[in-house]
């Protein structure tokens, strides 16, 4: 099988958020070759709101691996960083872990559809996402990052966290 680019989500709201996402970024970066990752971006809560506002970022990455293989690595990786499930649908969290694109493919099954299925909604994925790969086509609606990042209704509060980097 050939290298597959993906791009990641990350995202963190419990504890030292900082501290979670760069060393989530660096046990992704075990198992994946990271080509780049934006900046951080301070984002308010999406979904459920009555919680601490997140820190997010996107990476780049390529890989050999299958996405179900993706996403056992992306489970295994919020658990290790203190994850827990307590249920609340978009609740609080360390550390979160999204694969968001696995090359151009549509893929779907019972706990995994990519692209991710409500990426065109979220400004805190598409603002990072438009800084490393604004000209990227969601192989769904056919548009770049770019043009869904300036189609969005609401962006939220999304503020780049200046000089922190993953």
């Amino acid at each position: 099988m050939d290298s597959v680019t993906i791009y990641i989500g990350l995202g963190s709201n419990i504890g030292d958020r900082l501290t979670n996402l760069k060393q989530g970024f660096s046990l992704l970066a075990q198992t994946f070759d990271v080509v780049c990752a934006s900046s951080i971006y301070e984002t308010e809560p999406w979904g459920y709101l009555n919680q601490p506002n997140f820190l997010n970022a996107v990476i780049q990455a390529t890989t050999r691996k299958e996405p179900s293989e993706i996403l056992s690595v992306l489970k295994l990786s919020e658990i290790a960083l203190g994850r827990v499930d307590d249920g609340t649908r978009w609740g609080p969290r360390s550390f979160d872990a999204d694969l968001l694109f696995y090359g151009s493919q549509v893929y779907k099954t019972y706990d995994l559809e990519i692209p991710h299925p409500r990426i065109r909604e979220r400004a805190f994925v598409l603002i990072p996402l438009a800084e490393i790969a604004p000209s990227f086509v969601d192989p769904v609606s056919h548009e770049t990052i770019q043009r869904l990042m300036d189609l969005l209704d609401s962006q939220g509060e999304v503020k780049l966290c200046q000089g922190l980097r993953l």
